[in-house]
């Protein structure tokens, strides 16, 4: 990391120790939404009157019901009644976190192309996540859904820093350098200060651990797994892949992530195209 990078870090860092870095607030609808979905009396009525106060996570919402990943025989254009299939504690989800990108903006254009880079790509691993989910686990896909648009969340706020002191950072490799070098604890932080929970707070500090350790898979397997086959999307090879990055550490198709999924990151061709036109209707309901 060049000089300037970890002068930055240790000063973000800093503010972090010192309470002084602002975390940032779901979006109000994000709230009303979770606290309908926990309330002892909520149905598919109740929650559809909180969320159709968005127009577009309405839209989103019921697009994500008629998608063929729930194979449903009949198209609804009904909010209830799309709650209703996809049931309360996903579609709480679900909106929750497409509720997010009202967060990713920015007024400089270097750090809202930034924000929207993340988003995009919070999009892709939410959808790689949430079909590896239903492919390899007995685990939520929702949750798994969350786990990847929230698993750079801490990018955020140091975006947000970055803006405001814009004379200490002037070029985009030295901004990436910083996230990396610091999202994950500020994610966890920001998700910890939503009250998520703990299975998701721990994705943003561990999902880049391919040594990861667990009884059996968790999200942070699936959201790990879920970045691999997206940088690896467009690769023909996993030899090419390693290529293109060099970074990934020995040995890494035996990762104990992609173990306790039972993968094989050089399935064949059918099946890899497969997976990803899987991939391509769930991404289709976030966009």
């Amino acid at each position: 990391m060049s000089q300037i990078a970890e002068e930055i870090t240790a000063e973000i860092q800093t503010a972090l120790d010192k309470d002084q870095l602002e975390l940032p607030s779901l979006p109000e609808v994000a709230l009303r939404i979770r606290e309908e979905a926990e309330s002892e009396h909520v149905s598919a009525v109740s929650l559809s009157k909180v969320v159709s106060e968005d127009p577009g996570l309405t839209a989103q919402l019921v697009r994500t019901a008629n998608s063929p990943m729930f194979r449903a025989t009949r198209s609804i254009d009904d909010l209830s009644q799309a709650i209703s299939r996809l049931g309360v504690d996903y579609s709480a989800n679900i909106v929750t976190g497409l509720a997010m990108q009202q967060m990713f903006q920015a007024t400089s254009e270097m750090i809202d192309r930034k924000m929207r880079e993340v988003w995009k790509s919070s999009c892709d691993i939410a959808a790689w996540s949430s079909i590896l989910c239903k492919r390899c686990t007995k685990l939520r896909p929702d949750q798994a859904t969350l786990a990847g648009l929230t698993h750079r969340i801490g990018v955020l706020p140091i975006l947000s820093w970055a803006e405001e002191n814009d004379h200490l950072i002037r070029d985009s490799l030295t901004l990436d350098k910083v996230i990396e070098s610091i999202h994950p604890t500020v994610g966890q932080m920001i998700l910890t200060h939503w009250n998520f929970a703990p299975e998701i707070i721990a994705v943003p500090g561990n999902y880049q651990d391919y040594g990861h350790q667990a009884g059996s898979a968790d999200y942070i397997d699936i959201v790990c797994v879920a970045n691999l086959f997206q940088v690896s999307r467009f690769v023909e090879s996993v030899d090419a892949l390693e290529a293109q990055h060099p970074d990934l550490p020995e040995n890494w198709t035996q990762s104990a992530s992609i173990n306790r999924l039972g993968l094989d990151m050089n399935m064949s061709e059918q099946e890899r195209n497969a997976l990803i036109e899987q991939v391509i209707e769930v991404q289709s309901a976030f966009n």
